[in-house]
């Protein structure tokens, strides 16, 4: 378990600095838009309100306050289920990801009321109209991480 906590602190203290840098230092809430290496890396500011691309997206305390519950309640889950079921190195750092990134974007919702997303990645001729931030990737490859370590461990068991 100590894994998990450092792991998922270390992703709370990354995808914070990033935002608060981004957000505060770059003014990117006021200027909207930054090419980096276009169309690879930009930085686009959007405010996500709801879940993944958006989804859920009303801008409502309800909405919020549920969403601050739910990932709460996965983080939680997640850590139960680590202690209770210990797997390997990989499953842990997974569930640090997942935990650390779940509460960035937890800590967004009760700052900000939303969720600051400043990362847009385009290739290839296809144009990518969504952000996304550092907690985002870490829950997508944490939970990712998650499934695939712990099927792992059940059947070296």
């Amino acid at each position: 378990m100590r894994l998990v906590f450092w792991v998922g602190l270390c992703t709370f203290v990354i995808d914070q600095a990033t935002k608060y840098w981004i957000v505060h230092g770059l003014n990117l809430a006021q200027v909207r838009a930054i090419d980096v290496f276009p169309p690879y890396l930009n930085l686009r500011m959007a405010w996500n309100y709801g879940i993944n691309f958006g989804l859920m997206g009303h801008d409502s305390p309800v909405t919020r306050w549920v969403l601050i519950a739910v990932a709460l309640v996965i983080s939680g889950a997640v850590l139960w289920w680590v202690h209770r079921e210990p797997g390997g190195l990989w499953q842990k750092i997974a569930a640090g990801l997942l935990v650390g990134g779940a509460l960035g974007n937890v800590i967004d919702r009760l700052i900000y009321g939303a969720v600051a997303d400043f990362l847009n990645m385009s290739c290839c001729g296809l144009n990518n109209p969504y952000a996304f931030n550092v907690a985002d990737i870490a829950v997508f490859v944490g939970a990712f991480g998650m499934v695939v370590f712990s099927a792992d461990d059940k059947k070296a068991a």
